[in-house]
């Protein structure tokens, strides 16, 4: 009877520690999770720093793969009225940063020459709804608006820039 009872006692003790031991395990389960999400967050800062192009967003090919596409002559275009009611304009002269590496450069440059009444149409459209005040605060909104323009229109992504030479508002 004494053997017996040491034997119940010996499997309770058993069956308490499966318990402690399952939920021991389940209680450092969401902890394992976090540091294995930190470590893979900081592998990912890692790597970044090892690869200099992939931590400057937006990186643009470099200067010997460039050129530089300028539409000749100056803008005017007429801006849109903001609260004083007057007409107001803008002076611009854009230019364009082209990938000479890219895998379409050498089927779209020459696109570039022969639509620049268009693309003239299009920047004057797209600065022509700003107002004054708009136009002077957010330039580079400005840029952004017309590289997204210019890079749907070709449907291509070889003009990776977009910048005034020159841009006064009046």
């Amino acid at each position: 009877m004494k053997r017996n009872l040491i034997l119940v006692i010996i499997c309770a003790l058993c069956l308490v520690n499966v318990a402690l031991n399952a939920v021991m395990l389940i209680s450092t389960m969401s902890a394992n999770k976090k540091t294995v999400a930190l470590i893979n967050d900081i592998s990912a800062v890692l790597d970044l720093e090892l690869n200099p192009e992939a931590m400057v967003a937006g990186a643009g090919p470099s200067l010997m793969d460039t050129e530089t596409y300028n539409i000749e002559d100056e803008m005017v275009v007429a801006l849109a009225q903001g609260e004083d009611g007057q007409d107001h304009y803008a002076m611009v002269s854009v230019s364009f940063s082209i990938d000479k590496t890219s895998d379409d450069y050498a089927e779209m440059r020459p696109l570039l020459d022969e639509n620049v009444s268009k693309i003239r149409s299009e920047i004057m459209n797209i600065i022509g709804g700003y107002t004054k005040e708009e136009a002077r605060a957010n330039q580079k909104g400005l840029e952004d608006a017309i590289l997204e323009q210019i890079q749907s229109m070709f449907g291509s992504r070889f003009v990776y820039e977009v910048y005034f030479r020159d841009f006064k508002v009046q």
